[in-house]
């Protein structure tokens, strides 16, 4: 398929969704992170939809995660916002005027092909690979200095049962978390019958390292430097 038939076959499983009572709550941004894209053979960013029953709210950064239903899932550390209102165009001064809050999530992402072996517009048809978010706590945008500029630059620690697994940082993400809401801005623009980003949605806006297996069973965290977010610790079951 093209990515215009992913994306209609994508708009068809969220209106199914949304007939059966699943809520939208916002977007998640996918492969934002070009160090990993030959890995899986897509080369762009796609987006997906984040329902209620896919958000789970970290109580003080800590989270219980249930993956019962979901293939093959894989954990992406990532820097989710809060939209006060619809950004009026992909600027960081628009984008940084449409947002309320910024929060450390995690995303957990899936996949139903052997060996994670996806492809543009199966990751696209699939919402985006998306299985769970999980929100850390939020921090408004106007605490925090020079945001723009640490969104770039702090850096991220993952860690399994305590042991450093993966680095990353905010440049890897197109850039920024900000330049990929500006992505996710520009790329719905070209998509006429996508719903438009609104007041109140969250956007987590694509993983900070490589995309790593999980389990039931296993604890994971993250640690924070150069931005004001606390790391979040969770646990799988």
């Amino acid at each position: 398929m093209t990515p215009d038939q992913s994306y209609a076959a994508a708009f068809a499983l969220h209106e199914r969704r949304v007939h059966d009572g699943w809520l939208p709550v916002g977007r998640k941004i996918g492969f934002t992170n070009r160090g990993i894209w030959a890995r899986y053979g897509v080369y762009e960013p796609i987006w997906g939809m984040v329902y209620d029953r896919t958000l789970i709210h970290a109580s003080d950064a800590v989270a219980l995660v249930p993956l019962q239903g979901l293939e093959q899932p894989r954990i992406e550390p990532e820097i989710c916002f809060g939209l006060r209102a619809a950004p009026r165009s992909s600027s960081s001064e628009d984008l940084l005027a449409a947002i309320d809050w910024m929060a450390h999530s995690i995303e957990i992402v899936q996949c139903d092909q052997p060996g994670w072996k996806t492809s543009l517009a199966h990751s696209i048809g699939a919402n985006g690979l998306h299985g769970r978010l999980i929100l850390g706590p939020p921090l408004e945008i106007a605490e925090v200095p020079d945001l723009a500029l640490n969104l770039a630059q702090f850096e991220l620690a993952l860690m399994k049962e305590g042991k450093p697994v993966d680095r990353g940082n905010g440049e890897i993400v197109l850039g920024s978390p900000l330049a990929a809401l500006g992505y996710l801005v520009e790329l719905l623009s070209k998509q006429p019958k996508a719903p438009p980003l609104a007041a109140e949605e969250i956007v987590s806006t694509g993983t900070l390292t490589d995309a790593h297996p999980v389990a039931p069973g296993e604890s994971w965290s993250t640690e924070i430097r150069g931005l004001p977010l606390k790391g979040l610790a969770v646990r799988f079951s």
